[in-house]
């Protein structure tokens, strides 16, 4: 049965968006972090944006979405509440707070924009990988959901303060990567960082497992922008085709200053460089032209680089914050030339295209879009960066949960944390996972045990392997011996 207002190829156009952004944390980020660190953290990664996936979702349909596009309740934020009626599922979309509709159903929308929240909460949690501790994420990311992402969205997109003044936010620049980038880098402050093990020797597990995350991640952007028009309809291809111009040539130019400073070119540089890219263009896909996405892709090949690998490896700021997966310089600087570019690059024809009423950008002389995307820029960072450094003390002070691992659980990474490992490969965890390392009264005691409760059985268990291998060796040797002796003809003795 279908309703006048449905249009069945705006809502299969949007939920294939929303699939495709869905694909871009599970399994893209999933995987691309599991690959990205080194073995020991591939598991508890992975986990850590899966959580996230699984527990956004629930808030949202509880009270989150409403707070994020519902009613009017304060200029920054609407009314929560449940979305999980099916007469509010079945009724025609709508944002009453912007005086918007679509044509597809509510349910559509509440998943379309629960895909955007739980990437950005996932993008957080690549700042924090390797030594936060679990359950402390497990309580930031509701709260994190409820105080922050909320208040961006309803602001700029839902119909709030920063929609009303004119910031162009396209697909998230702002709402997603820019808040991001923020909570990742205050929230890494509070955590502390990594051990210094993990610091100095930090090379990622599997480069092949992260090249299929990044291109999961590549292609369902083609969601993440394509989608945000709420329609099938043109803006929506010329989305498509600025986001995928801008990436490549991107992550070129990023290869090419690998090339030129460290004179070779760089897997993960590739990776970095198609990453921000993809952030740059965001808040500008489908309002700037073709070339306009050129542009932004020239900045967003060089800025975020330098700033990641000069002023990152040089700056004092910098070397005091533990940023894992540089979700500063990818997403924070990504989405400030991003944004910033949209204030000069926007088109008038892109912005009427959109939905806009703003007469495009600083080129088409309209100074004042800079200053909007500044203000924006402004009090998404100033908002972030309270909440999660309120939201991190809460935890820590409050509720008395460490934010921060044990430095004997970090030593040993997921068996410690879950108690399971990535790959099987026994072998070369045989000292931690032994049967039974021998104390000197005779009793045993479990490997790992031993370690997580402050003893050393090591040594021990080093021991018992050289005697078992000198052994083996003896009986080899015994073994060769009664051969030799055998094709001689000697008669062997007993």
């Amino acid at each position: 049965m279908t309703t006048p207002w449905l249009d069945t190829g705006d809502n299969a156009w949007q939920l294939t968006a929303a699939s495709l952004v869905a694909l871009q944390s599970v399994p893209g980020l999933v995987v691309l972090y599991a690959g990205w660190v080194k073995h020991k953290w591939a598991i508890n990664s992975a986990f850590m944006a899966f959580y996230a996936f699984c527990m956004v979702l629930i808030c949202w349909v509880l009270f989150a979405y409403k707070a994020g596009f519902g009613e009017y309740m304060l200029p920054f934020v609407g009314v929560p509440g449940t979305a999980l009626g099916i007469n509010y599922q079945l009724k025609q979309s709508e944002l009453p707070s912007a005086a918007l509709v679509q044509n597809f159903p509510q349910a559509t929308m509440v998943y379309f924009q629960f895909v955007f929240a739980a990437i950005t909460v996932v993008l957080v949690a690549g700042s924090y990988l390797c030594r936060m501790n679990f359950f402390a994420w497990m309580i930031f990311v509701p709260l994190w959901l409820s105080l922050s992402y909320t208040v961006g969205a309803y602001s700029i997109w839902g119909g709030g303060f920063l929609y009303k003044l004119g910031v162009i936010d396209y697909s998230g620049g702002y709402v997603i990567h820019l808040s991001s980038g923020t909570a990742g880098f205050v929230g890494a402050y509070w955590i502390g960082p990594r051990i210094r093990e993990d610091l100095e020797e930090n090379t990622p597990n599997n480069i092949l497992v992260m090249l299929v995350g990044a291109g999961i991640l590549w292609i369902g952007w083609n969601g993440f922008n394509g989608g945000d028009p709420y329609a099938a309809s043109a803006d929506a291809g010329v989305a498509v085709l600025n986001t995928n111009v801008c990436t490549a040539l991107s992550s070129l130019i990023w290869v090419g200053c690998d090339l030129a400073y460290y004179k070779r070119p760089s897997v993960i540089g590739a990776i970095q460089g198609m990453i921000t890219g993809l952030v740059a263009i965001t808040p500008a896909a489908g309002v700037v032209a073709g070339w306009g996405a050129v542009c932004l892709a020239v900045g967003s090949g060089t800025i975020p680089w330098f700033f990641l690998n000069v002023a990152g490896r040089k700056w004092a700021f910098f070397q005091a914050v533990d940023d894992t997966l540089d979700v500063f310089h990818t997403h924070f600087v990504g989405s400030l030339v991003g944004g910033f570019g949209t204030g000069l690059f926007a088109t008038v024809e892109g912005c009427a295209a959109f939905g806009l009423t703003n007469p495009g950008g600083a080129i088409a002389g309209n100074g004042r879009q800079v200053w909007l995307q500044i203000v924006g820029a402004l009090f998404v960072i100033g908002w972030n960066a309270f909440w999660t450094t309120a939201i991190m003390l809460f935890i820590k002070y409050v509720l008395r949960v460490p934010l921060r691992m044990s430095d004997a659980d970090l030593l040993i990474g997921d068996y410690a944390i879950h108690g399971e490992e990535p790959y099987t490969f026994a072998h070369y965890n045989r000292l931690l996972l032994a049967p039974r390392a021998r104390k000197d009264d005779g009793s045993g005691e479990l490997g790992l045990t031993g370690i997580l409760e402050g003893r050393d059985p090591i040594p021990q268990i080093r021991k018992e392997e050289e005697e078992r291998d000198l052994k083996i060796e003896q009986d080899r040797s015994q073994s060769m011996r009664l051969k030799r002796l055998s094709e001689s003809g000697v008669p062997k003795q007993d």
